[in-house]
């Protein structure tokens, strides 16, 4: 897969940014005079649920109340959503990436990213907005960002989510029909059918499969992680979401099912139990943030 070169200015030019806002000596609320869209006390916790699919076939990340089971689904570029899915996975490039290089800008600056909003939502586009915090600085500096951005940077910074009660209203009111063909959970893992646009943003292999967008419990104790690739179940290849969630249920009582997927360019075999709760999950279409 073709990568494009990306030069040295437009790699420098938002960490010198970062630098400079920083450094400062007057203490500046917000970075380019735009404030939060919503009371700060207003916002909700969220965590980044996993990078998915929506019903046009675009690469989306996903946000949910912890515990919950509606998503607030975001539009993204395939860029972003490989961001985002290493960053869920763990996984360390061997040079730092653009959003790894401004973690380790602020690390060097010793300021540190205190959190990140998605606070407004406009024409189908969300907005959002990072807030920094430096040892010399009483006032955090926030900075208008696109969220997908900001949602990379919070995962590699171990920062918390928060989102504002216009963007849950807009996701709530957003056409959700039929992404629960899309959308599937069993056995605690969550799929999306596997397109040529998630393909290219997560750097799959020419494989049938489903990607998982979310796991928990024992699969995610075994090691399965988002944006992986699940090429066979109980040595079957699962065609879609709905036939991943059939050939989890077909599994005979008793036994577990086999999983094996694609992670890191190697292929993994994993045995799960198949009777745990199941649940569906919905998303939509909005503009890439």
């Amino acid at each position: 897969m073709s990568r494009r070169a990306v030069g040295p200015r437009a790699l420098l030019a938002p960490c010198c940014l970062l630098a400079a806002l920083l450094l400062l000596p007057t203490p500046a609320v917000a970075a380019d005079n735009r404030e939060l869209a919503a009371e700060r006390e207003a916002f909700v916790e969220v965590e980044v649920a996993g990078v998915g699919i929506t019903p046009a076939g675009v690469p989306a990340v996903l946000l949910r109340r912890p515990g919950a089971e509606e998503a607030i689904p975001i539009f993204i570029g395939t860029g972003q959503a490989r961001s985002i899915a290493r960053a869920l996975q763990g996984a360390e490039p061997p040079r730092p990436m653009t959003h790894d290089l401004l973690n380790n800008t602020l690390g060097v600056l010793e300021a540190r990213v205190a959190r990140v909003f998605v606070d407004d939502v406009r024409d189908s586009t969300f907005y959002g907005m990072i807030e920094l915090k430096a040892p010399d600085r009483e006032e955090p500096v926030r900075v208008d960002s696109r969220p997908s951005d900001a949602l990379a940077l919070a995962l590699r910074a171990d920062a918390p989510v928060a989102v504002s009660p216009q963007v849950l209203e807009a996701a709530r009111e957003l056409d959700y029909e039929g992404m629960e063909e899309r959308v599937a959970k069993a056995a605690g893992i969550t799929v999306n059918p596997l397109s040529t646009d998630l393909r290219e943003a997560l750097g799959l292999p020419e494989r049938e499969g489903v990607v998982v967008s979310q796991v928990t419990g024992p699969a995610r104790e075994a090691g399965l992680r988002a944006g992986d690739l699940i090429t066979e179940v109980n040595g079957e290849t699962p065609k879609g979401p709905t036939a991943f969630r059939r050939l989890i249920r077909d599994t005979p009582k008793g036994q577990s099912a086999s999983i094996q997927y694609w992670q890191e360019g190697e292929s993994h075999r994993i045995e799960v139990p198949s009777d745990l709760p199941e649940e569906r999950r919905t998303g939509g279409s909005v503009s890439p943030a």
